[in-house]
């Protein structure tokens, strides 16, 4: 059979063409995604629909985030290929390990064990290999690593994520849901040079909260 009629491939070019309709056009957003096998991410119950544009359940009562909502906030974050960027929230590793065929490190932190021990044998899988992780609270960030040049938070912050701010380079970029409802901003924080922040917000979204401390699991 040829590659151009594998179903995988096929599945995966409408997933493509499907995003760029929604205007994720970013050609470096796109190849990342088109490389990194969201099946790999996806729990049993649920590969058959790894190509769908729609999140998923994972464990932890977590989920795998829609491929346009990836692909958008890796397209807001503005990757250049010699950033450092922090992800606030592992969860499955789907959206690390698109970030990491884009940026020279990636640091991610996770709150729930079960998680960030699953996603870090995906990356050894991948053979991904600039992937740092840690098992911590979101929320503080990764102090002893900043500054980064771009920072993704994966879950709803409930205000401004000072602390969060605070690790980003004078010129950095930060993307975050923001909000405390069922429905949140996709908000982009760009440095300014001075202290100061440019806020864009880019659309109305649904991710679970941020959560303080690390999570007790059985």
């Amino acid at each position: 059979m040829a590659k151009s009629e594998n179903p995988a491939d096929v599945r995966m070019a409408t997933l493509i063409l499907a995003l760029k309709q929604q205007g994720v056009n970013d050609a470096k957003v796109l190849n990342a995604i088109e490389k990194t096998p969201r099946e790999l991410f996806t729990p049993e119950l649920f590969k058959e629909r790894a190509f769908e544009d729609s999140a998923l359940p994972i464990a932890c009562g977590q989920t795998i985030s829609q491929p346009f909502i990836v692909g958008l906030m890796t397209q807001a974050l503005q990757i250049e290929k010699r950033d450092r960027v922090l992800e606030i929230g592992t969860g499955s590793g789907y959206q690390t390990a698109i970030l990491s065929k884009m940026a020279r490190l990636v640091y991610t932190v996770e709150r729930y064990r079960t998680l960030m021990k699953e996603a870090e044998g995906r990356f050894k899988q991948l053979g991904l290999t600039n992937i740092i992780t840690k098992f911590g609270d979101g929320g503080e960030g990764w102090p002893e690593q900043a500054p980064f040049d771009r920072i993704m938070v994966t879950a709803a912050a409930p205000g401004e994520p000072k602390a969060l701010l605070a690790q980003l380079k004078p010129t950095g970029i930060l993307v975050a849901p923001i909000g405390r409802g069922p429905v949140q901003t996709l908000r982009r924080y760009t440095g300014d040079g001075e202290g100061g922040f440019t806020v864009e917000d880019l659309l109305d979204v649904r991710f679970v909260p941020l959560l303080e401390g690390v999570a007790k699991e059985l």
